[in-house]
């Protein structure tokens, strides 16, 4: 038995698990969305970040992604039981065809494990829905859990997607209002220093 885990999000740029063949590719259907809260990685209960889950979106692709190989009971078992508290937030297991080619009728990979975090309220407590951008770009900005500031993630996110070849025009808008909020809010950190002074 094979085991194959798509990641659309953190798992493209940071594993954290062995693996025996890595597939960039893309799965339909879905379209890849910042809804999800982060209250143990990339936020806190007070001030969750906000991370990367998808929404079910007739015709729409999820960008582009990773798919992972992982071969033999125990290494499965081992990776399960390593995802199941990564993502333990992330209330849905569906089992998606990934393709490399736009053109594909056929799927380089069938029935990759994705974790997604749904809106029902009763499984996931943490999920937060759309808001405008800027306000998901301040909410990111300022966001800090214990992996590390919720900007990391984005960003780390962006450089990840160019790196693959697959750059998401969402994902670098964002980033870029994330950045402009972080650029203001320096210079009025140091304005405010300098004044004092």
């Amino acid at each position: 038995m094979v085991l194959w885990v798509f990641g659309y999000g953190s798992l493209i740029w940071k594993v954290g698990f062995s693996y025996d063949e890595r597939v960039v590719g893309y799965i339909k259907g879905y379209k890849r969305v910042f809804y999800q809260g982060s209250t143990n990685h990339r936020g806190t209960p007070q001030h969750p970040g906000r991370t990367l889950t998808l929404e079910p979106l007739e015709d729409a692709i999820c960008q582009w992604g990773a798919a992972y190989r992982v071969s033999g009971r125990e290494n499965e078992q081992r990776v399960l039981s390593y995802l199941e508290v990564r993502e333990k937030n992330h209330d849905l297991r569906a089992y998606l065809d990934v393709y490399m080619d736009s053109s594909s009728t056929e799927p380089a990979v069938s029935g990759a494990l994705v974790f997604i975090a749904t809106k029902d309220k009763n499984k996931n407590m943490n999920y937060l829905g759309a808001a405008p951008s800027e306000e998901m770009a301040i909410q990111i900005a300022e966001a800090v859990g214990p992996s590390g500031p919720n900007f990391e993630y984005l960003f780390r996110l962006e450089e990840a997607l160019i790196e693959i070849g697959h750059p998401d025009e969402d994902v670098i808008n964002l980033a870029n209002k994330v950045r402009k909020y972080l650029a203001s809010s320096n210079e009025e950190s140091f304005a405010n220093c300098t004044h004092k002074l």
